[in-house]
């Protein structure tokens, strides 16, 4: 299927109630921008696509994932969930750092999610740290979540909530998710992430946030909320 004709495929997906419902949820889009396929039917094609590409052996996935910056919302979604599907780690890396520089909205963002990164979290990590000192927001934003998703159980270390304590922005959709980061970061690794609350180490409203955020968990006990409660900045 070629690039154009897989953008008439979304268009031929398209639902106009749930468009409406997606553009209120994206400020940083512009309405014409969004086609409004539904996540589960862009997921399905997805998968589509990828076992047409393994099957046929055809290079028309290849020609759409090249195709950057694409011109529909839609479009971006279903290049992240294609990418979360490549099962090889370093074809999955190649595509992924050509495509995170175009990535320009929360949902794509955290939408992808490579599965291939279970298996391999130590050949990530490298990448993850480049990711952290970049300048364009959605991809710092990127870096952080896979912390999140990756490094927060067994392969946990401090120095990573140090990391990311570190990023200084104006940019909301990063300073939500430092504060999603250390609020799951609370949950998960209570101990090591309480300093950096009672310590003040984030920005004012990254802290409230991550307090806001920690407290409405239902993985940090009561007590922990009650004391967290007491650490809000004025």
């Amino acid at each position: 299927m070629t690039s154009s004709e897989i953008t008439s495929q979304l268009f031929s997906m398209q639902d106009s109630s749930y468009r409406d419902f997606q553009v209120k949820l994206l400020p940083t889009l512009v309405p014409e921008s969004v086609i409004g396929v539904r996540t589960p039917a862009l997921r399905d094609f997805a998968k589509s696509l990828l076992a047409e590409a393994k099957t046929s052996g055809r290079k028309e996935l290849d020609s759409f994932l090249s195709a950057l910056p694409h011109k529909y919302f839609d479009e971006n979604q279903l290049h992240a969930f294609v990418l979360s599907g490549k099962k090889n780690f370093d074809t999955c890396i190649a595509l992924l750092e050509k495509f995170l520089p175009f990535i320009d909205n929360w949902a794509t963002c955290d939408q992808l999610s490579p599965k291939v990164f279970k298996k391999k979290r130590q050949k990530l990590l490298p990448f993850i740290e480049k990711w952290l000192s970049s300048e364009k927001t959605y991809v710092i934003r990127f870096a952080i979540g896979m912390l999140m998703q990756h490094f927060l159980d067994d392969d946990f270390s401090p120095l990573y909530l140090e990391k990311v304590a570190s990023i200084r922005s104006q940019e909301y959709y990063v300073n939500m998710m430092i504060a999603w980061y250390f609020a799951t970061a609370l949950a998960k690794q209570y101990e090591s992430a309480l300093p950096y609350i009672t310590q003040n180490r984030l920005e004012k409203w990254t802290h409230n946030k991550t307090i806001q955020k920690a407290i409405e968990s239902f993985r940090i006990s009561q007590e922990q909320k009650d004391y967290l409660r007491t650490l809000k900045r004025a």
